[in-house]
């Protein structure tokens, strides 16, 4: 039985594919389209699933579609009567809507088959496709489950159970209250208006101090069994025409916060203004007032279900710092994210709620490592190495066959200074670079972050990096954490390794750590072993392959990315890519090619 996921016409639509229960494939749009984010119907990522699995368009059983455009149908017309939106607000809805429901045109085009040979096709609420993207590929029999976001389906926030394999939702928050959309409102506010910018907000807040905590509590009421409800007045998406836009491309979204907003905190950041003392208040406040809703609807839930087993997904799960303190500010003792907690991952759960609990398949799977896209072979690199040449390049190359003695050479490049870009094996699913596609370099260095971050990210000097340590390490390392494969949880870093490990240490005595361990990830597991043992310290500074755009997906797109930055090193399979540094000999040796000369 194959069952294909899709999300379609939302931000960061994937496709994953499913055969009797098993995952074979999991994969965005973004990364074959360049744009990040990417919106539309995801052809390229429903493609590269097939081609994965070995499959034929009309081998594929049934589709399942993240979004449900009849979900909460009285709901809204009654929020339509009460609130009397915008016509715009109301025409760009069910714009949406219908586009959502007649998808047998890309579909059919995606697949290769006619639209009268389409499988059947089932749509699945957008949250219940959250959550059930947790807890059926977690490794619990049981379980509370949460999902929190912005918006879909007409719902933001979602209660409810999982056992066996079936999911039940007992109770949601519906438009306009949505704590996603208010950590959205300040992340306009604060001047970073793209979509997806909120992770940049999180990065930026432990710079600040909780001024305007108060300030900010005005914009969001707590109710009991863990519900909220927003302050509208501090909000224009519920009453104006917001354009969003899904169709295809990038996606966007217009300015949610209302002008009343600056009375309160003062006037709104331009994207081009420096950051101040200020803002970085406002940021630390936001996540202050986040974390305390967030454990109010964790707390709720649990007072509900008294199931300490928590599996989690929505966008607002990917807020690795307040995941990190559920355990202590909740009754809750384990945890279950999935690399892919924000829209991405609801093709995903549309796959497996469709598995399991529509067709009532066994659960058979728990997701334990985070590589399900495609791998590719070398075959292009050498060709365009060559092409490289003619334009002046001075570069050399050489293959390792031995991984073993690749990753010592790595390792030792590595510890030396360099920057090494690392492309292995099958591309991550989810918005982390987990080791397969990664930018790596020394933790031990305190200017490395400043360095990579303006030389090769060429991103904001506040953002941090995470450290990839041996699972083996953990305790060693940091404080009352638990094994977090996925990159999604943040720890205090011990204070006697804060110096050992400076540039993966963000300025809280915090990381985002990424657990490393041999059985699900053995060739990275190698090379920070190797790291190890020529330094003493199992852990290395992992940051996504990219520079401003989509982590890179084939080889050439890294070696583009290589030539166009200052990585120092390219590690793509067997083949090793070094620059030439001024005054050294191109020279190449047995096994080896040079490219270009030093001018």
């Amino acid at each position: 039985m194959n069952i294909l996921g899709i999300n379609v016409y939302h931000g960061d639509v994937s496709a994953a594919l499913v055969r009797d229960g098993e995952l074979i494939a999991a994969v965005e749009e973004e990364r074959f389209r360049r744009i990040k984010h990417c919106a539309g119907f995801p052809v390229h990522a429903i493609r590269c699933c097939l081609e994965i699995a070995g499959l034929r368009g009309q081998d594929v059983d049934h589709v399942a579609v993240s979004r449900n455009p009849r979900a909460n149908l009285w709901r809204k017309a009654l929020f339509a009567i009460r609130r009397g939106p915008s016509l715009g607000l109301v025409r760009d809805r069910l714009r949406n809507q219908r586009v959502v429901s007649n998808i047998a045109d890309p579909l059919a085009e995606a697949l290769g088959v006619p639209k009268n040979a389409l499988p059947p096709v089932h749509y699945v609420e957008h949250h219940i496709a959250h959550v059930a993207s947790a807890f059926f590929v977690s490794p619990f029999e049981d379980a509370a489950v949460a999902a929190i976001d912005g918006f879909g389906d007409f719902v933001s926030t979602s209660f409810g159970v999982g056992n066996g394999k079936r999911v039940e939702l007992f109770d949601r928050v519906y438009f306009p209250h949505s704590v996603g959309l208010l950590y959205t409102a300040i992340t306009q506010f604060l001047g970073f208006h793209n979509y997806g910018d909120e992770f940049k907000v999180m990065g930026l807040a432990p710079y600040g101090t909780p001024d305007f905590v108060p300030e900010l509590r005005r914009l969001v009421r707590l109710l009991p069994k863990g519900r909220f409800a927003l302050d509208l007045r501090y909000f224009r998406h519920w009453r104006d025409d917001i354009r969003m836009e899904w169709r295809d491309g990038y996606p966007t979204m217009g300015l949610v916060f209302d002008p009343s907003l600056e009375k309160l905190l003062g006037p709104a950041r331009k994207p081009d203004e420096p950051l101040t003392p200020r803002h970085e208040a406002i940021a630390h406040s936001l996540q202050v007032v986040y974390e305390e809703v967030a454990f109010h609807i964790l707390n709720g839930l649990f007072e509900r279900t008294r199931n300490p087993r928590l599996a989690m997904a929505g966008g607002c799960a990917m807020n690795s710092v307040a995941n990190g303190k559920i355990r202590a500010n909740t009754p809750f003792e384990e945890l279950y994210f999935q690399p892919a907690a924000g829209d991405n991952g609801t093709a995903l759960g549309a796959a497996f709620y469709v598995w399991n609990h529509v067709l009532g398949g066994d659960r058979a799977f728990v997701m334990r490592h985070g590589y399900w896209g495609p791998a590719y072979d070398n075959a292009v690199i050498e060709a365009m190495l060559e092409a490289e040449r003619e334009r002046g390049a001075s570069l050399v190359w050489e293959r390792e066959p031995d991984f073993a003695a690749l990753c010592r050479k790595t390792a030792e490049l590595i510890a030396a200074g360099n920057v090494v870009g690392w492309y292995q094996g099958r591309m991550e699913w989810g918005a982390r670079a987990l080791g397969h596609r990664s930018i790596l370099a020394d933790p031990r260095r305190k200017d490395m972050r400043d360095l990579i971050n303006t030389k090769i990210k060429f991103r904001e000097k506040f953002r941090p990096f995470a450290p990839s340590i041996l699972v083996e390490a953990l305790n060693d390392y940091f404080v009352d954490a638990v094994p977090d494969p996925f990159m999604i949880q943040v720890y205090p870093v011990r204070p006697d390794k804060r110096e050992v490990i400076p540039a993966v240490t963000h300025v809280d005595g915090s990381g985002r750590l990424q657990t490393v361990d041999r059985e699900h990830c053995p060739d990275y597991w190698q090379l920070i072993k190797a790291f190890a043992d020529v330094t003493g310290v199992p852990v290395l500074l992992n940051t996504s392959f990219n520079e401003n755009e989509p982590i890179v997906n084939r080889p050439e797109e890294a070696l583009d990315c290589f030539l166009r930055t200052q990585m120092d090193v390219l590690v793509v399979n067997d083949l090793i890519v070094r620059r030439v540094r001024s005054g050294e000999p191109v020279a190449a040796g047995a096994g080896s090619r040079s490219v270009g000369a030093e001018n």
